[in-house]
């Protein structure tokens, strides 16, 4: 939703970084019976196609001949790509997460490097802003995390932290019976805190993205923390029904965030009538 409010000259290498996480996203969430041991495999060789194509090789590829175009003219990090491929390759070997501070190691390759990369596609140069997109980054999948409890234990995957289900002495077990009870409230609420804590984090860098450009960001942020809202307001119930927001109540957030800062809309209008693609 929020990537179509980007100005014109800027949308199409967000499309671009999307198809190509998306992309690789497939290959572990769909694998199409695929044991994990050729899931591995194809990664790699997806991988080893990703840094041809950055390095100025032909891919038959049209995803990766796109993403590489993008890198290549906005900046990005060759480091970003390695960590984030490291992390996919992660979700075909490791399914439970012992401590937050293992699960930060796979979030920082799959979702803080991603907030990196927009970074760098919206223009943000300064070194001083990665912190903040970092945290956006990881705040949206944790919410998405939250959000999909059910799905990824039916997948075989655990990503709240097992220290954090021991600590309101929820189980395994649980998780599979789908139990909402006074203890996964309680956990519910203690990642939900979490998670906020990440988004007031972002919300601090938010000043550094150009304005005409910055309005897209924070409505995806708004609508990342809403499920957040959406599980509270079921209940904690993440299991016979998914906490998402409604179209019309997409609608909704992104008004509040043109009504919040009117200025970032009239700025956005310019760059759309100045810009040569618009």
């Amino acid at each position: 939703f929020s990537t179509r409010l980007f100005p014109a000259e800027v949308r199409p290498r967000v499309h671009a970084l999307y198809a190509f996480m998306r992309y690789a996203d497939e290959i572990v969430d769909h694998p199409h019976d695929l044991p994990l041991d050729a899931q591995l495999s194809v990664l790699e060789e997806f991988e080893a196609e990703t840094m041809a194509a950055v390095s100025g090789e032909e891919v038959p590829n049209p995803v990766l001949r796109a993403y590489a175009d993008t890198v290549r003219a906005c900046g990005i990090e060759p480091g970003t790509i390695t960590a984030f491929m490291e992390s996919m390759k992660m979700d075909t070997r490791v399914f439970r997460y012992k401590t937050y501070a293992d699960l930060e190691v796979y979030t920082y390759g799959s979702a803080a490097v991603v907030g990196l990369m927009m970074c760098r596609v919206v223009g943000v140069a300064e070194g001083k802003a990665d912190a903040h997109a970092e945290a956006l980054g990881v705040a949206m999948q944790l919410s998405n995390f939250l959000r999909d409890v059910g799905e990824d234990w039916r997948r075989g995957r655990i990503y709240l932290p097992l220290e954090d289900l021991a600590r309101f002495e929820y189980t395994e077990r649980d998780l599979a019976l789908g139990v909402v009870d006074e203890r996964f409230v309680g956990l519910m609420r203690f990642e939900i805190e979490r998670a906020r804590r990440l988004y007031e984090v972002a919300d601090q860098g938010m000043g550094y993205i150009p304005r005409g450009r910055r309005f897209p960001v924070v409505v995806a942020r708004e609508l990342y923390a809403a499920i957040l809202d959406r599980i509270e307001a079921q209940r904690y119930d993440v299991f016979s029904r998914r906490a998402q927001v409604s179209r019309p109540g997409k609608l909704v957030v992104a008004a509040r965030c043109a009504a919040r800062d009117p200025g970032e809309i009239a700025d956005r209008i310019r760059y759309r009538r100045t810009s040569p693609a618009a």
